[in-house]
């Protein structure tokens, strides 16, 4: 985990290092090629931001260490996180994941495939714990299922060219702001905020979760310097992101010769695209929605009552316009 991350932010820092330690222990298993790549996973770990909103959202003004339950929620997040991330690595054939080599490029899919599959119970082991005759773990057993009905629908959308912005919209809803709105919610309703703050969470959660993955996008059509995974992956296997499907309807007679040929697209073929995407303007387009959906966050997050939570939220929400800097 990037702990440097959270350092300037003590409101959370202590409760995600004990999230990283209850991680590290419950991953612990007997067979080497499996802990090594569960480890190799762990190390490489992204900044927590999942797990970092749920405690946010737990507290007001406190730096005192959240209790039991909300540090074993905080990691069940990261938990479940991690293993989508294993997984989709699996059906992209992905050779990177967080600038390093990714668990099935270095371990064979088959230990990929049992990594992911270990993450998981460890998520169901640490909800069960946590949420005990709880009405949220039927919540979290939702949010799986809408995580894994975006994946789907991306896979379903796979080399379509007449997908609309909805499907796109509805996809990634699914597979990327399930889970921070389910961090966001969870955080809220476990401090005991009433109704209409839990609600509030949870909006807001999916606005950042929708914008984090807008701009993940665009990340694609940038020139690869300082990236953490291999650029023009997406379109390589058949993803169309939001800077393509922003351009392609207005201009697919140019677009096509190349996204017709499908798998068969070569290097070539993929740069002669980013640059058609590039001069119609679908990154910057891609971009300024992006930042629609931030505001409506940071709009959100307003509403909140003034207190050390509201305004370390709008300082992480704003740093998100960073990723594509």
């Amino acid at each position: 985990m990037k702990l440097n991350f959270w350092q300037q932010y003590p409101l959370v820092k202590d409760d995600l290092q004990i999230v990283n330690q209850l991680i590290a222990k419950k991953i612990e298993v007997n067979d080497p090629k499996l802990k090594s790549a569960l480890l190799q996973m762990a190390n490489n770990g992204g900044k927590y931001l999942r797990p970092a909103l749920l405690l946010l959202f737990s507290k007001e003004n406190s730096t005192t260490i959240a209790d039991e339950r909300l540090l074993k929620l905080a990691a069940s997040i990261e938990v479940l996180h991690t293993a989508t991330l294993i997984h989709d690595d699996i059906i992209d054939d992905s050779p990177k994941r967080r600038g390093q080599v990714s668990i099935q490029s270095a371990f064979g899919k088959d230990v990929a495939v049992y990594a992911g599959d270990l993450l998981f119970t460890v998520f169901f082991d640490l909800i069960a714990d946590a949420l005990y005759a709880s009405p949220y773990l039927k919540v979290n057993a939702q949010m799986m299922r809408q995580i894994l009905n975006g994946e789907i629908g991306q896979m379903n959308a796979r080399f379509d060219t007449e997908q609309s912005f909805l499907t796109y919209l509805r996809n990634i809803n699914g597979k990327t702001a399930a889970i921070f709105s389910l961090a966001c919610q969870e955080g809220a309703y476990f401090s005991e905020a009433d109704r209409r703050q839990v609600a509030l969470a949870k909006r807001i959660g999916q606005n950042i979760g929708l914008s984090f993955q807008m701009l993940d996008d665009i990340l694609d059509y940038s020139d690869g310097k300082n990236l953490n995974k291999p650029v023009m992956e997406d379109l390589a296997t058949g993803v169309y992101s939001l800077p393509l499907l922003m351009v392609l309807q207005e201009h697919k007679a140019e677009l096509m010769p190349y996204l017709a040929k499908k798998e068969q697209m070569t290097a070539a073929d993929m740069e002669a695209v980013k640059q058609l995407v590039l001069k119609y303007g679908g990154v910057t387009k891609a971009k300024a929605l992006a930042e629609k959906f931030i505001q409506k966050a940071l709009d959100q997050t307003s509403q909140l009552p003034a207190s050390q939570k509201r305004d370390l939220l709008e300082k992480l929400i704003k740093r998100l316009l960073k990723k594509t800097n």
